[in-house]
């Protein structure tokens, strides 16, 4: 067969698949929400089996509140693309809820079945940068494409394992994504060896950022349910929603700081230093 033979041989293939192509790219084409939003939970071993299910059930019932679901349906597109994640050491990390379309009370209840499923697992070791790698990873093969990207991690102490925790974070806000805190300052578990002072401020400082970052601390275990309530409504409200106006007004939001004070390498520093101490955050 001649030369252009063979080209006309090929030109209809070429074409098929150019349209073929183009075809799965529309098919593939992200879903567009108002929010991606990645869920980071610590479940190290300084929590009891008491408090990760008081964490399981708060991200329950806040998902499920009127108040959320009104700030949801609210939203540009009435609806929002979530993940649960439980985290503990730097390379420990499990998806309980993969990507997920809450656009209803349906979808939220659907969510929170799957919350209830199984109980909660727990880990050495508490590495905060791990999760937030992590979490920064789960954005791409999420299939949708958000407004706003969000990464809404809690933790009851300070990054003791992995990369250092404000060198992830600004990694993860230059990619476009705002890390907001819920830093847990409840003495409980095994309590006492790992616990830093003013963990709010180490959150502030180390943790938190991005446009508009902000955190609001925990103090007892009482004030779990309704701090995850009004986070995510602040979160998904927007500053120009009187929802968000309503629950700003009602401290503590802490945005986050301009300048650094706290030390984000104490985590790391308590950790060298450990002698008796049990090995557990």
């Amino acid at each position: 067969m001649s030369a252009s033979g063979h080209a006309g041989y090929f030109l209809p293939s070429a074409a098929a698949l150019a349209l073929l192509l183009s075809l799965t790219s529309r098919t593939l084409a992200a879903e567009p929400v108002d929010i991606e939003l990645v869920l980071a939970v610590d479940v190290s071993l300084s929590m009891s089996p008491d408090e990760l299910e008081i964490q399981r059930h708060g991200y329950s019932a806040a998902l499920t509140h009127d108040s959320v679901l009104k700030a949801i349906a609210d939203g540009a597109y009435g609806k929002i693309a979530v993940t649960y994640v439980e985290w503990a050491g730097a390379t420990w990390q499990q998806v309980v809820v993969p990507w997920t379309v809450i656009a209803s009370r349906a979808d939220a209840e659907r969510v929170a079945a799957q919350l209830s499923a199984h109980p909660p697992g727990s880990a050495r070791r508490t590495s905060i940068s791990g999760a937030l790698q992590f979490g920064s990873d789960l954005f791409a093969e999420s299939g949708f494409q958000g407004v706003k990207r969000v990464i809404d991690i809690s933790g009851d102490g300070p990054n003791n394992q992995g990369a250092p925790v404000n060198f992830i974070r600004d990694q993860v806000v230059r990619q476009g994504i705002t890390i907001n805190g819920l830093p847990l300052m409840t003495r409980g578990g095994f309590s006492g060896a790992y616990d830093v002072n003013n963990l709010d401020r180490y959150y502030s400082d180390c943790v938190i950022g991005g446009p508009g970052a902000f955190m609001i601390p925990v103090n007892d275990w009482t004030q779990f349910p309704e701090a995850i309530r009004r986070k995510l409504v602040l979160e998904l409200a927007g500053p120009a929603s009187p929802q968000w106006a309503e629950e700003a007004d009602h401290p503590p939001v802490v945005l986050v700081q301009d300048i650094q004070v706290a030390d984000c390498q104490v985590g790391e520093k308590m950790w060298r230093d450990r002698s008796w101490m049990f090995d557990a955050r």
